[in-house]
C-alpha cells in the first residue's frame, strides 16, 4: 500500500519534473480550468502516462479491432484514443470535467471521436462488466479497493496498469495478493517504466469429481492448491494455474491441461475438460464441480 510518505513522494516527483505551482499540501490553484500536469482528483492526481508505455500496455493485452476498453482515470484520454487508433472502442472513466474537454478535443483531432466514449464519473461507481480490457494508472490502496471488483470481471478479461500492481491483503499490505501474469519494464525508462498484466481466471474453488477420485481445489487469485483424494490417499496438486479460462496442473506423473466452461449466472462454472499427459500415455479428462 502506498502510505503517506509515498504519496509525498509522488507529488514531489511532478514538482520537480513539470515546475507547476502548488499549494503546500500538493493541491494546485483553483482559479484556473485549464488541465495542468499533476492536478489534484479525487482519488488520483494527474500524472499522464509515457505514450510508450501506453503502446506497452496495449501491446501487453492484445488490443485489438474486437475489444472494448476501459480507461481508469483516464486524465487527457491518450490510452483511450491510443486504443481507438487500433480499431477497439474505448471507454475513458475521469471525474475531473476539464480532462473530459482536453480529451474530446485530443479524440476529434486524432480522428476518432466515433469510436471513444469519455465520461465524467466515480471509477468507483462505473460498470465494467462489459470491458475485455482494464487499464489504469492509480495508486497502490485505489488499486487494492478495485481488486474484489476487478477479480470478478468476466475470466479472460486483461487488467493492465501502470506501476502499481493488486499486491496485498486487507490485513497485510506486504502479502503477495493477486501477482501479475506478466510484467514488462522498458529501458531507457520515460520516467514511468512498468507495465502488469492480469488475466481475470475462472473461478474454480470447491470439490470436482475426477476420474479416479475427488479433487479438493482452493484458490488464491490465479493459482491453485489442493490434492486429489484417492481410495489409496491424497495427491497433492502442483503447479496448479488459471489464465482466464485455461487450467493447468499437475498431479503425480500427470500434466493436466484444459478449459474451464465459462460460468452460467450463478457465477460458478460446473465443468472443466482437457488433456491428462504423462511420461506413458495422453487420456481425455473431464471433472464435474460436485460442490462449491
Amino acid at each position: 500500500m502506498l502510505n503517506h510518505q509515498g504519496l509525498i513522494s509522488l507529488r514531489f516527483l511532478v514538482l520537480v519534473t513539470t515546475g507547476c505551482l502548488v499549494t503546500w499540501n500538493g493541491a494546485l490553484a483553483q482559479d484556473t480550468p485549464d488541465p495542468r500536469f499533476g492536478q489534484e482528483g479525487k482519488d488520483v492526481p494527474w500524472v499522464p502516462t509515457p505514450d510508450v508505455l501506453v503502446e506497452t500496455m496495449l501491446d501487453m493485452a492484445g488490443v485489438t479491432a474486437d475489444d472494448l476498453i476501459m480507461d481508469l482515470g483516464s486524465g487527457d484520454g491518450r490510452t483511450v484514443v491510443a486504443a481507438a487508433r487500433r480499431g477497439a472502442r474505448a471507454i475513458g472513466v475521469e471525474l475531473e470535467s476539464n480532462l473530459v474537454e482536453l480529451s474530446n478535443q485530443l479524440a476529434r483531432d486524432a480522428g476518432v471521436s466515433d469510436r471513444v466514449d469519455f465520461r465524467v464519473a466515480d471509477l468507483f461507481k462505473v460498470d465494467l462488466s462489459r470491458a475485455t480490457v482494464i487499464t489504469m494508472f492509480l495508486l497502490p490502496d485505489i488499486n487494492h479497493r478495485l481488486r474484489p471488483t476487478l477479480f470478478n470481471l468476466q475470466p479472460g478479461t486483461r487488467i493492465v496498469s501502470n506501476t502499481w500492481d493488486l499486491s496485498g491483503s486487507d490485513t497485510d499490505p506486504d502479502a503477495p495478493g493477486w501477482t501479475p501474469d506478466a510484467t514488462t519494464v522498458l529501458d531507457p525508462c520515460p520516467t514511468w517504466c512498468t507495465s502488469h498484466l492480469w488475466m481475470v481466471p475462472a473461478k474454480v474453488q470447491g470439490v470436482w469429481r475426477l476420474p479416479g477420485g475427488e479433487l479438493h481445489v482452493k484458490q488464491e487469485f490465479q493459482r491453485l492448491i489442493g490434492f486429489l483424494a484417492t481410495p489409496n490417499g491424497r495427491i497433492p496438486i502442483q503447479s496448479g494455474h488459471l489464465r482466464g479460462n485455461e487450467i493447468h496442473f499437475r498431479i503425480g506423473i500427470s500434466s493436466y491441461r484444459g478449459h474451464v466452461t465459462p460460468a452460467d449466472t450463478t457465477g460458478i462454472s460446473t465443468v472443466m475438460s482437457g488433456t491428462a499427459r504423462s511420461s506413458e500415455d495422453a487420456r481425455h479428462w473431464r471433472a464435474i464441480r460436485v460442490r462449491p
